[in-house]
């Protein structure tokens, strides 16, 4: 017997179909192959390089290398010193490091990447341009990835490190897609989006603690500042920044890390009710066109390839909201000014 939740969902996965298929969707002729996710293999160390040879009773000069990747620009960084070599002689000329944007893992011969795209910067990195713009973030190809959504903050493609909607005073800068709704539907050029709130995180009296993976208890609405921005960016047509993260249900989604897909708009923004029988804001996006084909990736069988499950997908979802709370109070103030 189908249980009401179920029902609902499957009633709601219908409809946010039809209103997707009623945009049209701007899906190139011919896409990339669908890439197939490389058999798990045991990792192998690499192999220490001999040291190098002496010449005429003294040393060779040794090259320190951080990375196996020039920086784009590139320029190189100063070399840090212990304090074991102070008083000894260095010969500067003949010592070079290497910029890299690799993480230590990749940099290691660990593990090798399973994305086709660049990949960015890590988290940590000193930002170069503004995330509260409109568009493009110059210097950030669509196709580019982070192993965490920190890294993304640092190119200035989605500054929240948690929450999923970056609030500007014109609509959203940018959003991603982290599969925190089951009745959400991802096809690459278009896709359904659920709006933030109704959700009680505050806890009980029985238990106190922050409940992240709390039911819906309230209904969604357009007063709430994220899904205000994103009713606003349907109307003033800006566009909208899109990452998805692995999690998400779509072949679309990247095997690992956060994706920037490139520019959205979004086309409708409605209410409608939940699968908990509440009411919740839907957003309706279309990929704009004159952009890069999105890299699909492929089950061994041909089939969708998905990693995440329904529990997993509300955590998420709970956790954006939750950590969002803290991120909208300086978003308000940046909009005001």
């Amino acid at each position: 017997m189908v249980s009401d939740y179920e029902r609902q969902r499957l009633l709601n996965i219908e409809r946010n179909k039809a209103l997707l298929s009623s945009l049209g969707l701007d899906k190139p002729f011919f896409e990339p192959e669908a890439i197939k996710r490389p058999k798990a293999g045991k990792a192998t160390a690499k192999k220490r390089k001999p040291e190098p040879e002496e010449h005429d009773g003294a040393p060779s000069p040794k090259v320190s290398r951080v990375g196996s990747l020039k920086s784009e620009s590139g320029e190189t960084s100063a070399v840090r010193r212990s304090s074991r070599n102070a008083g000894k002689t260095v010969d500067y000329k003949g010592e070079r490091q290497e910029s890299s944007p690799l993480p230590i893992s990749f940099k290691s011969g660990i593990r090798d990447t399973e994305n086709s795209g660049p990949l960015g910067r890590e988290a940590g990195s000193k930002r170069v341009h503004d995330p509260k713009t409109y568009g493009s973030i110059p210097g950030i190809e669509v196709g580019t990835w982070w192993e965490t959504r920190e890294g993304c903050s640092a190119d200035s493609i989605h500054a929240p490190w948690v929450g999923g909607i970056s609030v500007g005073p014109r609509g959203a800068y940018s959003v991603a897609l982290s599969g925190g709704y089951a009745d959400d539907i991802d096809w690459g050029y278009a896709f359904t989006y659920t709006g933030s709130g109704g959700r009680d995180l505050k806890g009980t009296k029985a238990n106190p603690l922050n409940l992240r993976t709390a039911p819906q208890s309230s209904d969604q609405t357009f007063e709430n500042n994220f899904n205000k921005a994103l009713k606003l960016s349907s109307e003033t047509s800006k566009p909208v920044r899109v990452i998805r993260g692995y999690k998400v249900d779509s072949p679309y989604a990247p095997y690992e890390g956060y994706r920037y897909d490139g520019l959205y708009r979004v086309e409708k923004a409605w209410q409608e009710q939940g699968m908990e029988g509440f009411l919740v804001c839907k957003f309706a996006f279309k990929r704009l066109a004159g952009q890069p084909p999105l890299p699909r990736r492929a089950a061994a069988d041909g089939s969708k390839d998905t990693k995440a499950d329904d529990t997993a997908k509300d955590e998420d979802a709970a956790e954006e909201e939750d950590a969002a709370e803290e991120e909208n109070a300086a978003e308000e103030d940046d909009a005001a000014a």
